[in-house]
């Protein structure tokens, strides 16, 4: 399958980004990777981004910080979120917001592959 979409991964894990581009790339998805939430605001090519994958804890801003940002902006790009956090109020507070998904880690890839595909309309 050929989505042209591109997925952002915003983890301070390298491990799980390199993880996970690996595998959005098997089912076609383009992705980039980011270290932290300052390095996504500051790539210049934020508008082209189809979906974010988020963790929530990271070194910095965390996740929920950056979807906060994001929200104010004119057309918030929509979110799943990682997290090996999976506290209620934190989940609660994530979706509350907008979050497409809240998925634990290890993240189901089957699962994750059946929100993008709702999200991007790309089955």
């Amino acid at each position: 399958m050929k989505s042209n979409c591109i997925i952002a991964i915003v983890d301070d894990d390298q491990s799980i980004r390199e993880a996970m581009g690996d595998f959005l790339r098997s089912y076609g998805y383009e992705s980039c990777s980011f270290s932290s939430a300052e390095d996504f605001l500051t790539y210049g090519e934020r508008g082209l981004i189809d979906c974010i994958l988020l963790d929530v804890k990271m070194h910095g801003l965390s996740g929920l910080e950056l979807q906060a940002i994001l929200r104010g902006g004119s057309s918030p790009t929509p979110i799943i979120f990682m997290t090996s956090h999976q506290e209620d109020a934190i989940r609660r507070a994530a979706m509350a917001a907008g979050a497409h998904a809240f998925l634990g880690k290890p993240v189901d890839l089957n699962l994750l592959i059946s929100h993008l595909e709702k999200l991007l309309g790309t089955k």
